[in-house]
């Protein structure tokens, strides 16, 4: 497409989740990259201005990360107005949030996932503590870049790390630790990138590893035997299109110690910072941050 085919284009980042910071960082370089390719786009935080003032526009490029950005409200009320957005679309958006919701519905086609518990003030800790085994992971189900995760290390500790969680989520899961490393897919259009793998200096990829830190290692090409990566792909293709998945999204496994894998979960407004995960397998595959950005624009759309 040519820039003057965009239209006016909206890049709508900031936002009222926990994610706020991250979402401004990642909105921030996407417009620079719009901008800079002759393309009329402008920022748009809805923390600031009223949504209905999106009608000014012909395309949004939705860089929110978390919250109303990533459950389907926001990609609803434009589908409502009938201005094209990035990413999918209303209901892929809300199930994809939703850890467990997604967990289900891979599991009922077949795909690995982590064995899990739903936790809630009446659990029984320590027998959940004895059927995962230790580590575990502890998460709320519902919210992005490992804000309110603990990683359960000593029996006795995960009373504990459900405080810490439902303090962002009435729904929190615990889930039994890969230990074989830690990987992710970018899905763009029907396409899936070369695998990153993450290997960061933290305990775990935790929010500081994935946004601040200088010492968190990714590898890209993975090391995985290419027809493993082939085949991961093409279930990462797969676990993207149960959820009626378009436009681009991020789908993160863990391996375990033997060298099986389980899929995580589906980001569906992945992090477009310096330290972000889908540029990189964009750049693996010959395309370069600005020319990522405008591909990811040209797949905007309504359901």
């Amino acid at each position: 497409m040519m820039a003057s085919e965009f239209g006016k284009v909206a890049v709508m980042f900031g936002g009222t989740s926990a994610e706020r910071e991250v979402s401004l960082m990642s909105g921030r370089g996407v417009l620079a990259a719009l901008q800079g390719q002759g393309i009329a786009a402008e920022a748009f935080d809805p923390a600031e201005r009223p949504l209905a003032e999106i009608r000014e526009y012909d395309r949004v490029f939705v860089i929110l990360h978390g919250g109303h950005g990533e459950n389907g409200d926001l990609q609803g009320a434009l589908e409502l107005m009938g201005v094209p957005y990035t990413g999918p679309g209303v209901l892929t958006s809300a199930v994809a949030l939703d850890k467990l919701r997604t967990k289900l519905m891979w599991q009922a086609v077949g795909l690995p996932v982590p064995d899990y518990e739903l936790l809630n003030a009446q659990t029984d800790f320590a027998a959940v503590e004895r059927r995962l085994g230790l580590p575990m992971f502890v998460k709320p189900a519902r919210e992005g870049s490992s804000i309110g995760v603990t990683k359960v290390k000593q029996p006795g500790e995960l009373a504990a790390a459900y405080a810490a969680a439902a303090k962002y989520d009435s729904l929190v899961i615990a889930e039994r630790a890969m230990l074989g490393g830690e990987y992710t897919v970018t899905i763009l259009g029907d396409v899936a990138l070369p695998i990153v793998k993450i290997e960061p200096a933290t305990e775990f990829y935790d929010y500081d590893a994935k946004y601040f830190r200088d010492d968190t290692i990714y590898r890209c090409p993975s090391g995985l035997p290419p027809e493993l990566e082939k085949k991961i792909q093409q279930q990462a293709l797969e676990a993207f299109s149960v959820l009626n998945g378009r436009g681009w999204s991020r789908v993160d496994f863990l391996m375990d110690a033997a060298g099986q894998h389980y899929f995580l979960e589906v980001n569906t407004a992945p992090g477009m910072t310096s330290h972000s995960l889908a540029p990189i397998a964009a750049r693996a595959a010959g395309m370069e941050y600005p020319a990522f950005v405008r591909r990811i624009l040209e797949l905007a759309a309504l359901d």
